[in-house]
């Protein structure tokens, strides 16, 4: 499938991709999460591939943009975490970081498979010298995709900076980042930043529409604004709210003791990251209630948060947000799951007491 830019990013697109003589060779694409990166990303490689642009943009005619479609363009490469890599697809994962080596590979002198790893391996960086070293299949752009960048290690990045800072001939790097501050400074300092803005509620509510979402302001909203973050909860959640949030705040709101194990159980079950995510959406609503401001994320819930953030203490939950933030962070280390989610529940539920 041909790789399309978002309506929103339109725009965008043309005016850099239209200054190709003038191209960086290593390009930081970030934005908030959920806007369209990758798709932005994948969309611009194909049009620095293709052999035949129009303004810029893939033509979807020539050679170079079938081999894009079918994911077989010698010249592109994509490198991500080998997690990320089963998810879109099992024969994509052993093919695109020019490696043999399967996602779930043997350890050297054991006979059982290690577990797929959520960063990017040194090893992918220092796969594709072969590929650098070569010529170029039809005489243009060689584009190497790198995403998400934050699952960059501190040896991978190093690596990688080595390569740009003597960047082989004909080759555009373009890594995709939700946080670019993650990042090494050393590496941002070898990127041109491409910022990505989000989308006008009119125009993500229209696309979400048309892509049969129903409801659309309210998954957009819990979504924090990103169309394509809100049409993926539509299709895993059975509402805009997550059901353990409206609950966690009714028992809140009646003063009532929540039974925060079995939560905690729930919790543990799911991505820390996401759940995260919908926790400092609630914190920063907490906030806006308590300064008695429309909620930003969670608008169906605007009478239990005027209640619960009215009687809130304004810097504790300040600090919860904050706090939040920091357990991000470590969201991805090996931890006691739902310990873990024991401790954030624990934290919130101190940071909504009465003042």
């Amino acid at each position: 499938m041909q790789p399309q830019f978002l309506p929103w990013h339109l725009d965008v697109a043309q005016a850099w991709l239209g200054a190709r003589d003038r191209f960086a060779h290593a390009w930081l694409i970030h934005g908030l999460t959920g806007i369209g990166k990758r798709e932005f990303a994948f969309a611009a490689a194909a049009s620095l591939l293709c052999e035949l642009p129009d303004r810029g943009l893939a033509c979807g005619k020539c050679l170079a943009c079938g081999w894009v479609a079918k994911g077989n363009h010698p010249d592109f490469k994509r490198i991500r975490p080998e997690t990320l890599a089963l998810e879109e697809g099992q024969d994509a994962a052993e093919e695109d970081d020019g490696s043999s080596e399967e996602p779930a590979a043997r350890e050297p002198g054991s006979s059982t498979k290690r577990a797929p790893s959520k960063d990017i391996r040194v090893e992918q960086i220092r796969a594709l010298e072969p590929w650098f070293n070569n010529a170029t299949h039809r005489g243009g752009w060689r584009v190497a995709l790198i995403y998400p960048a934050e699952a960059l290690t501190t040896i991978s990045g190093n690596t990688l900076l080595k390569v740009l800072e003597e960047p082989p001939p004909s080759t555009v790097f373009l890594l995709v980042a939700d946080a670019p501050d993650r990042l090494l400074p050393t590496l941002l300092s070898r990127c041109r930043r491409l910022p990505l803005s989000t989308p006008t509620p009119a125009i993500a509510q229209q696309w979400l529409v048309s892509a049969g979402v129903k409801n659309a302001p309210d998954w957009l909203a819990a979504a924090g604004g990103a169309p394509l973050l809100a049409k993926k909860q539509s299709e895993s959640q059975s509402s805009p709210c997550p059901v353990w949030i409206a609950d966690l705040l009714s028992a809140i709101e009646r003063n009532q003791s929540p039974d925060l194990g079995a939560l905690a159980d729930t919790l543990a079950k799911s991505s820390t990251t996401s759940w995260l995510d919908a926790l400092q959406r609630l914190s920063i609503d907490l906030s806006l209630s308590n300064h008695q401001l429309p909620c930003r994320y969670y608008p169906a819930l605007q009478k239990s948060l005027t209640i619960i953030g009215g009687r809130g203490d304004p810097n504790q939950l300040a600090q919860l947000s904050s706090w939040l933030n920091e357990q991000k962070r470590v969201a991805g280390h090996p931890l006691n799951a739902k310990l873990f989610a024991q401790a954030v529940l624990q934290r919130l539920l101190q940071s909504c007491a009465s003042k």
